[in-house]
């Protein structure tokens, strides 16, 4: 009799033993989901250094053009007055 208790006891303590690691365990993968979740969404958020260099070099340009025409449409009127 006492045998068949420890064996009760045993079996029910190593099924809450497992059942507690298999609790652990999905609440880990879950957190891992969550996590790379929010990785993608930060990726989406900021841009790169290449980028950012990329955009400011494009207005630079646009900046130098804009500059070119306003000197040549300065020097057009100096002349049309002159």
């Amino acid at each position: 009799m006492e045998m068949m208790l420890w064996n009760i006891v045993l079996s029910f303590l190593s099924g809450l033993v497992l059942w507690l690691i298999k609790h652990q365990w999905d609440e880990l993968q879950r957190v891992q989901i969550l996590l790379n979740r929010t990785r993608e969404e930060v990726a989406k958020e900021y841009v790169t250094k290449v980028d950012v260099h990329h955009d400011i070099n494009r207005v630079l340009d646009r900046l130098d053009r804009l500059e070119s025409k306003l000197d040549t449409f300065i020097r057009e009127q100096k002349s049309a007055l002159g």
